[in-house]
């Protein structure tokens, strides 16, 4: 069987193609409003690694004694920082940052001491030390919803996290 120069040709481009590294392309980061603390969306591309961490809870603010009350974990601000804490520590671990974070699900439970509604402002203070920041420059998407309680009494606080590393 006598193969055609053309389709040496053709078979010789598909060969060089395939051998060829393939660009890829960048994580996209979709911002809203200027002054808005979150992302509206995140675009992956194909072939990046991800990182789901379930959801995470505050340490207590000293180990050193039993915990078993809101108070041994702190409030709504004292609880998100104590949480993302933790979260970056996890990241850390398997070779993440929290620059990688592109979703967060943050649950908050209500506050008595604010006649059962959820800190809002409390969480995104401390939201506002680990995103946005001059040292960590990037957003996340996000949704933060109120829930009636979460795994025990004493938190105020749960954040999964999905962090992402585009291909190179």
């Amino acid at each position: 069987m006598r193969v055609h120069s053309k389709s040496k040709l053709l078979i010789l481009a598909a060969a060089v193609a395939a051998a060829a590294p393939a660009v890829a392309a960048p994580l996209v980061r979709h911002k809203g409003a200027p002054d808005a603390i979150i992302l509206q969306g995140v675009t992956v591309p194909a072939g990046s690694e991800t990182l789901i961490l379930s959801g995470q809870l505050a340490s207590p603010i000293d180990p050193s004694r039993p915990a078993t009350t809101i108070a041994d974990y702190g409030d709504t601000k004292t609880q998100t920082v104590s949480t993302f804490k933790r979260i970056e520590t996890i990241l850390k671990a398997h070779g993440y940052a929290m620059g990688d974070v592109v979703k967060l699900t943050v649950f908050v439970a209500g506050d008595a001491k604010l006649g059962g509604k959820m800190d809002f402002a409390g969480f995104n203070d401390g939201y506002k030390q680990f995103f946005g920041t001059p040292e960590q420059p990037n957003l996340v998407a996000r949704s933060t919803v109120q829930v009636a309680a979460l795994a025990g009494p004493m938190y105020l606080i749960e954040i999964e996290a999905i962090a992402v590393k585009a291909p190179q």
